[in-house]
């Protein structure tokens, strides 16, 4: 089932090594990809998507984000290209824009949308082949960058967007874009016709970028404590990070993420709600937040979940990552929706998240 994914070590796992018996029932329950998003702690992107590529056989495979910022661009090409051998064409390098705090702590520049059109670039040509040289750029200089001329490879890129900047840009640039979790019916349609827009606009046909969404699904299979952090802790923590965005893009009320920060706890609460906050702690938390401003997600029993995944697809969305949640999680979901597919939508969907049929 190409057109419906999850995210490996959703959240904070335990350990990096929870990854392969995820990849392993995520396969085996018929996913069609695995998404994998980057920490700097124990989710580095190289070393998991190396792992997901040992122990799958059909899985497609995509960072969700790392940063073209962080490694250096001939670095980036040969874990690709690596990968992109490893996986016999499962591979997706998936690009964010990530967050200016975090690289104004690491000594980074902030990233801009013309370094990424321009590293996307260095990419593209990098893989064909090319030897570029003396290249003076948005995304840096570099005397001398090449792989080897024996190679002739497309290797489908992947953008998380968020902003109109960055749709634009993942609808004439990359492959594939992924939206963000708890976008409401008007952002998500909003955001499927701006990539759209932007990829006709550039001569591409729009048909060839995918539209990923990022859908939390968190059925009442789940223990509440559980369902808790997942829904209420999570989108506490996305407006930890980035609560002004996350509003006007949904064009929610900003007067109640006012209130949201404002509040004793949330002010001084140290590190993100939803992987440190207990259950009590989360129960107040869900007093600050709208049940409107959740809704937008899959709840309720599998069929209920199922229902709600398909209304992305009618919004326009390619493909669904199941967000924020285990395969195991998310089992009796994906049994449910199997029962109801429809292949036959679905044709234009491959194995690799980004791919072209």
């Amino acid at each position: 089932m190409e057109e419906i994914a999850f995210y490996t070590l959703a959240g904070a796992p335990k350990s990096p090594r929870d990854l392969i018996d995820e990849v392993r029932m995520g396969e085996d329950l018929g996913f069609g990809s695995v998404f994998i998003s980057e920490r700097f702690n124990v989710k580095e992107a190289c070393t998991l998507s190396g792992a997901v590529g040992a122990v799958s056989e059909k899985l497609g495979i995509a960072t969700a984000a790392t940063n073209h910022n962080t490694r250096h661009p001939l670095v980036t090409a040969s874990y690709a290209m690596t990968m992109h051998r490893l996986t016999g064409g499962r591979f997706s390098l998936g690009l964010g824009r990530g967050m200016g705090p975090k690289f104004d702590g690491m000594g980074l520049k902030r990233i801009t949308t013309a370094q990424i059109e321009d590293f996307v670039g260095v990419m593209r040509r990098l893989w064909r082949g090319e030897g570029i040289i003396g290249h003076d750029g948005p995304c840096g200089k570099y005397p001398r960058l090449a792989l080897g001329a024996q190679f002739d490879e497309h290797i489908p890129m992947t953008f998380t967007a968020f902003g109109p900047n960055s749709l634009a840009l993942g609808g004439r640039a990359f492959d594939a874009v992924v939206l963000h979790t708890f976008f409401t019916e008007e952002t998500t349609r909003r955001c499927v016709r701006l990539v759209k827009e932007a990829a006709e606009k550039a001569g591409r046909d729009p048909d060839h970028v995918k539209v990923w969404s990022c859908f939390a699904v968190v059925g009442d299979h789940l223990p509440e404590e559980i369902r808790l952090k997942k829904m209420v802790g999570r989108l506490a923590t996305y407006l930890q990070a980035y609560g002004d965005l996350m509003v006007e893009t949904n064009n929610w009320d900003p007067g109640v993420l006012k209130r949201f920060r404002e509040d004793d706890f949330v002010r001084n609460f140290r590190g993100a709600i939803d992987g440190l906050a207990t259950t009590e702690e989360l129960e107040h938390v869900g007093t600050l937040i709208p049940d409107e401003w959740l809704a937008d997600a899959a709840t309720g029993s599998p069929e209920q979940c199922v229902d709600a995944i398909n209304g992305q697809f009618d919004m326009g969305c390619d493909g669904v990552i199941m967000h924020g949640a285990s395969p195991t999680d998310l089992e009796p979901v994906v049994r449910a929706y199997a029962a109801q597919r429809d292949a036959s939508g679905f044709t234009h969907m491959t194995a690799n998240p980004g791919g072209v049929a």
